[in-house]
């Protein structure tokens, strides 16, 4: 932090933002559409951060397009079930915040900046019907097609992912099989899309963001990254950054806000302020923790709910950025049918379809050992599963390459080469595979969450999408990694209600906001729904642009006030 202003500044605008995710656009957009004149730093050589790298998923109860359809929820419905799912680590003040202008700041965009999302029809909350509040569908929307080209020359400037489809929607996903029929997708539909470059998921919905603000002439400056706040007295008025290997100087009039995502590829904090030990990422290299460093230096809270972890494999030669390994997230292939994950004793620990059974199956301890019990584990696989199935990149048939998983013509054979119980496993998967002629899972109730029927199963297998026996070799295993969540981490910056930076007096710091997953998630505490992380970013982005531009959102205020919430 640098505590006297500079004698002469690089680059001056009302509001700088720092990431170009959707929360950095998205709060540049606002604060230039209500007067204040804004600008866009990047660490990266290409916009669209973490946003890009996304299912491109945004969850939203009580949208205008569930009232459309006249779908039955509210906001006071999903209200509820984040509560119930909260596990206490929510607010209830942030709970409501979120969820009153999640919907508002939908609607702002698609009317600024031209917008266009689709309800995707049947898809469920994750806990849906388990807990109250949750919904067979409605909540979960995506962007339409976007057609790149209308970028200019920001096209090869704005990030895809490596991780999705980002030339399919979620209807044609699902019209075709979903993930487990990957081979019967419509590739004539992906070839064309992908020839006028019209980007789906996390890519288009980021690019709708990318464009809304080079339609306002926003400066868009990649390459830069952010160091040091400089503050003048108790006030935020600027930052240092470094651009082509020199120090700039940048003045914020009236506030800097902070959207850069997570800390997850610095591994010291990782060790230090997550719960995971040593995690694999799935995101670019960028994304280094800056936040905590620069708001931590000004003063701000840095607070924690527990963290969001998946399991995730490599396959060989697969590299997200140069140098960098490519890690796939394991579901939706250990949910797969003739398959199942398993400890080093060969054990079932966890719902294989639904990846948050997985995560709270992972973090059992043996007192006695003091070590944990489920990991290291294993995706276990029949040959059924590998001719039928793809896993990542390697398609169905395909030889498991040996730096991905071990073969062998046994389950005895396969136990000794990965080290795993031969015993434990044989027991596992005779037990299992009669729990497969029925369908029913009575130790972890696997295929009976709508959700993970849908994103891991295959609708065409009976009498459950999820479950099938493993009898058939040869059998393969595949070590999986604990993964940090995408970006979505369990610590960040406390805020208020209008994403400013909360100091260690409880006061917010003036001049500086926090947005997305750079913010700690009390909003939802200690749930994960697809969906939920770029609904945060997109309505954190609009109500730090408000603020900042002197036009704050009232609308907490006057819900409370009008006995909405007790």
């Amino acid at each position: 932090m640098i505590k006297t202003p500079p004698t002469k500044w690089d680059m001056e605008a009302d509001v700088v933002c720092i990431g170009s995710g959707a929360s950095g656009l998205g709060a540049a957009i606002t604060a230039h559409d209500h007067g204040a004149s804004a600008l866009v730093l990047e660490k990266s050589d290409q916009v669209g951060g973490v946003t890009a790298f996304s299912m491109g998923e945004v969850w939203i109860p009580g949208n205008h397009y569930e009232k459309e359809l006249g779908l039955d929820d509210s906001i006071e419905k999903g209200i509820e079930y984040i509560t119930n799912l909260a596990m206490g680590y929510s607010e209830a003040w942030a709970v409501q915040n979120q969820a009153i202008h999640a919907p508002v700041a939908l609607e702002y965009f698609e009317k600024t900046i031209g917008l266009k999302m689709i309800l995707v029809r049947h898809l469920p909350d994750y806990y849906y019907p388990y807990i109250e509040g949750s919904t067979p569908e409605g909540r979960c929307l995506e962007a339409e097609p976007f057609p790149a080209e209308t970028l200019g020359e920001w096209q090869h400037k704005t990030r895809v992912s490596p991780h999705v489809p980002y030339s399919m929607t979620h209807d044609d996903i699902f019209s075709n099989g979903g993930m487990a029929n990957m081979v019967n997708w419509d590739y004539s539909v992906m070839g064309e899309r992908m020839a006028k470059d019209e980007r789906c998921a996390g890519p288009g919905l980021a690019a709708y963001f990318v464009k809304g603000a080079l339609d306002r002439n926003i400066p868009l400056h990649t390459n830069t990254s952010a160091e040091e706040l400089v503050m003048d007295g108790d006030t935020v008025v600027g930052l240092r950054a470094i651009q082509n290997g020199k120090d700039i100087f940048v003045k914020a009039n009236r506030g800097v806000v902070l959207g850069v995502s997570s800390f997850e590829r610095k591994k010291e904090l990782s060790r230090r302020i997550g719960t995971m030990l040593d995690p694999v990422s799935m995101v670019m290299d960028s994304i280094q923790g800056m936040h905590l460093r620069m708001a931590g230096e000004a003063g701000a809270q840095i607070a924690r709910v527990p963290d969001v972890s998946m399991l995730g494999f490599h396959v060989p030669g697969e590299e997200q950025e140069e140098g960098v390994p490519l890690w796939r997230g394991a579901l939706p292939f250990m949910g797969l049918p003739r398959s199942l994950v398993v400890n080093n004793a060969g054990k079932r620990f966890a719902n294989e379809a639904f990846y948050r059974s997985v995560y709270f199956g992972l973090e059992e301890i043996d007192a006695m050992t003091q070590t944990y019990k489920n990991y290291p584990c294993w995706v276990v696989m029949d040959n059924q599963c590998r001719q039928k199935y793809p896993f990542g990149s390697v398609m169905p048939g395909e030889a498991m390459p040996a730096e991905l998983g071990v073969t062998a013509d046994t389950l005895e054979k396969l136990a000794e080469k990965t080290g795993i119980d031969a015993a434990g496993l044989k027991e596992t998967i005779n037990t299992y595979n009669g729990y497969c002629e029925t369908g029913e899972d009575p130790d972890f109730k696997r295929g009976t969450f709508p959700w993970g029927a849908m994103m891991a199963g295959d609708p065409n297998n009976k009498p459950n999408p999820n479950m099938g026996p493993l009898n058939q070799g040869p059998y393969y295993a595949v070590r999986l990694h604990r993964m940090a969540g995408g970006g979505i981490t369990g610590s960040g910056i406390l805020a208020d209600q209008h994403c400013r930076a909360m100091g260690w007096d409880n006061q917010p710091i003036k001049g500086l906001y926090v947005t997305g997953n750079s913010q700690v998630r009390i909003d939802n505490g200690a749930l994960m729904q697809s969906g939920i992380t770029n609904a945060r970013g997109i309505t954190h982005g609009y109500l730090a642009g408000l603020h900042a531009a002197g036009k704050p959102s009232n609308l907490l205020q006057n819900a409370i006030e009008g006995g909405a919430f007790k």
